[in-house]
């Protein structure tokens, strides 16, 4: 039906109307931050009422600028399909990058002192959350609409293998994106085996451009084999004259992938199918948190920091530090601090051992520290240094990584971020002796999973059942 339709006919009209909401969210959290702030008052006191003029105009300037800036930052790309968190990193990407340039130009200007630093800080925490708030509301909004059967975009699939009947899964079972999945375009012989849900194969591929001219589709999308590339640039030739979105879906289920996404390279499509997440503005966000928190954390601690190493000092002879050689980011090898919980000749006849329950090698003040976590304590100071972050897969000795990377699948992956004090595996319980396929599999999750929020969470779940466990000894 007609009306059925109308949000896809009116989608340029959406966007305007999404970016209408984004500078009423700016200039609504901008007034209401003056009043919460509690700057209002001051300027009762002499005798003005309502937000002054001048904190009018910065008000307006932020939103003239919004609108320059989220563009930039694609704030405004169509995220039909496309993960929340996704476009909620973009948009925080878009309000702190403003926050920056209002800073700075504050800074060069030399008019910072004339507003309120308070202010300027409520505004930007509610501002922030008034635009993630609104996405969110519109996202869930547009996914009910769209579950309804409106705002529907029409696609066939020029495929009829297994990574078609894949993709149309996916696709239908996803009725939230808004994309209804017509039929195949392949060869019929392979109908029995590929159809989807009860989609039919609507026919060959040389009937696919007559299918486009007589039917309003909105997408095609290919999905077959990578080998099979002759089939793909006759498709395309095919399909010169449609209108018509096309889309390739790599056969790429099969590989083992971290990180996947697409990028340009020297104006080159690259698929990326393993990758850090540690590029660009994650690193340096990654670095900020890591060393903020590390300072706090190691001023906070100190009285117990000197208490521990005394504590050392007195249970057997040796330094207070025992260093050892572990794998951080690519591979790297860094030396480890910890509180030395064992006699300094401990390995001398055993060789390189794995702590393990019923471990007898440790001092009493050591068996404290292990179960405790604290002997973990003066890593902070490799997190100052730079060879680990606070939170990330836990690092291992060069002799055990040449062992697991052969056993393990995927082991090596762990080392696509920096070492961490504490991770996702270990509040999860998997630390010490116990499985290592299973460590390994909560590390490859945190790193494809990574974010600040994550990360946070660890570190509050850390306070409350990471520093004892049962595994630790």
């Amino acid at each position: 039906m007609y009306y059925k339709g109308m949000l896809k006919e009116h989608s340029s009209l959406v966007n305007v109307f999404l970016r209408a909401i984004d500078w009423i969210a700016i200039y609504a959290s901008g007034v209401a931050a003056f009043y919460l702030s509690g700057v209002s008052a001051f300027f009762e006191e002499m005798g003005q009422t309502g937000l002054p003029e001048s904190y009018i105009m910065v008000v307006l300037m932020v939103v003239g600028l919004s609108a320059a800036i989220f563009p930039v930052s694609s704030v405004y790309r169509v995220w039909r399909g496309a993960p929340l968190i996704e476009e909620l990193r973009q948009l925080s990407i878009g309000w702190v990058t403003l926050a920056f340039i209002m800073a700075a130009l504050a800074l060069m200007t030399k008019t910072g002192a004339q507003y309120s630093r308070m202010w300027g800080g409520v505004w930007f925490l509610l501002g922030w959350t008034t635009l993630l708030t609104s996405r969110i509301v519109l996202r869930f909004l547009l996914r009910w609409i769209r579950s309804q059967g409106f705002n529907q975009r029409q696609i066939v699939i020029v495929g009829t293998g297994n990574l078609a009947r894949e993709v149309a899964e996916r696709v239908t079972a996803a009725s939230w994106t808004g994309l209804k999945l017509l039929g195949f375009f392949g060869e019929p012989a392979e109908e029995d085996r590929s159809a989807a849900r009860g989609l039919p194969i609507l026919g060959d591929m040389e009937a696919l451009p007559g299918f486009l001219e007589a039917n309003p589709i909105d997408q095609v999308w290919l999905a077959m084999p990578l080998r099979e590339e002759d089939t793909v640039r006759e498709v395309l030739y095919d399909l010169r004259h449609s209108t018509a979105d096309i889309r390739f879906v790599p056969d790429i289920f099969g590989f083992s992938l971290l990180n996947h996404s697409f990028s340009e390279v020297a104006g080159l499509p690259v698929l990326d199918l393993s990758r850090t997440p540690m590029v660009g503005l994650n690193l340096w966000i990654k670095e900020a948190e890591d060393k903020i928190l590390a300072l706090i954390i190691l001023i906070l601690t100190s009285p117990v920091f000197l208490l521990l190493a005394l504590g050392v000092k007195l249970s057997s002879p040796g330094p207070v530090f025992y260093r050892q050689e572990r794998v951080s980011w690519n591979g790297e090898p860094f030396m480890m601090f910890k509180f030395r919980s064992m006699p300094v000749d401990c390995e001398c006849r055993s060789g390189p051992a794995w702590a393990s329950k019923g471990e007898a090698r440790a001092t009493p003040f050591g068996r404290f520290l292990r179960r405790t976590s604290l002997d973990e304590l003066p890593q902070f100071i490799n997190v100052l240094l730079g060879h680990m972050s606070i939170v990330g897969p836990r690092p291992e000795r060069p002799v055990f990584v040449d062992r697991f990377k052969d056993e393990v699948p995927e082991y090596m992956k762990k080392h696509m971020v920096k070492a961490g004090i504490t991770g996702w595996a270990q509040i999860n319980g998997w630390r010490g002796d116990t499985d290592l396929h299973m460590r390994i599999e909560h590390d490859i999750y945190y790193i494809e999973h990574w974010s600040l929020w994550f990360d946070l969470k660890i570190i509050f779940l850390t306070l409350f059942k990471g520093f004892t466990h049962e595994n630790a000894y």
